[in-house]
C-alpha cells in the first residue's frame, strides 16, 4: 500500500485525479457504481472487453478502507477495536477529513483541518478502550491539547517513525474527546 511505504501522495492523487487513472475517472464518466477497471469506458465512449469489464465490482472499492484507516487514520491495534491506532495522514491536498467507525465499544471518530499554517486533530474514544494516537510533528513545544487527563492518560510521548521518513509524536490515551492543535 502507497501510505505504508511513504507515498501517501501518489494514493491522494488516485483519490482526486479525475483523468485516468483514478478514483474518480469513473465518476466523471457517468459511474454510479464501482468498476472493474479503471477504465472500464474509454473516454470516446467505447467500452474496454466485454468479457472482463464488470460495472459492479468491489476489487477498487477498497479506498473507503483506505480513507478510514489512512486519510482519517482510525485503525484496530487489537481485535474488536479494544485497543485503537489513530494515525492521520495529513494532505494539503485536502482541506479536512472527518470519519466516525461504529466498534463493538462505541463511536471512534477522527478527523483533521488545515487552516493557514496549523492542524487541528480531533479524536474521539469510546469508553473501555484505550488508543495510541500519532500525531505528524516532530516538536511536543509545537502542540497544544485539550481533554489529556494525567490520571488516565499516559502524556509521555515518543517521537516515532510515521508515513515513510517522517516522524510522528506518540501518546496512550484513554477513552474521551481530544483535540490537538499543531503548528507547522
Amino acid at each position: 500500500m502507497s501510505s505504508q511505504t511513504g507515498y501517501s501522495d501518489v494514493a491522494y492523487d488516485l483519490l482526486l485525479q479525475e483523468t485516468y487513472p483514478s478514483w474518480l475517472y469513473p465518476v466523471k464518466m457517468g459511474a454510479t457504481t464501482i468498476w472493474e477497471r479503471w477504465d472500464g469506458q474509454k473516454t470516446d465512449s467505447t467500452f474496454q472487453d466485454p468479457g472482463m469489464n464488470s460495472f459492479n465490482h468491489y476489487a477498487y472499492g477498497a479506498i473507503g478502507d483506505w480513507m478510514y484507516r489512512n486519510s482519517a487514520g482510525i485503525d484496530n491495534a487489537k481485535p474488536g477495536y479494544k485497543e485503537i491506532t489513530i494515525n492521520p495522514c495529513i494532505s494539503k491536498k485536502l482541506e479536512f477529513v472527518k470519519a466516525t467507525f461504529e466498534s463493538p465499544y462505541g463511536a471512534i471518530a477522527s478527523g483533521w483541518e488545515r487552516k493557514g499554517n496549523k492542524i487541528t486533530i480531533q479524536v474521539k474514544i469510546p469508553a473501555n478502550t484505550n488508543a495510541k494516537i500519532l500525531l505528524p510533528a516532530e516538536d511536543i513545544t509545537k502542540v497544544t491539547s485539550t481533554g489529556l487527563q494525567k490520571s488516565s492518560d499516559k502524556i509521555d510521548y515518543k517521537v516515532v517513525a510515521g508515513n515513510g521518513t517522517e516522524k510522528r509524536i506518540s501518546l496512550t490515551v484513554g477513552s474521551g474527546e481530544y483535540t490537538f492543535e499543531i503548528s507547522e
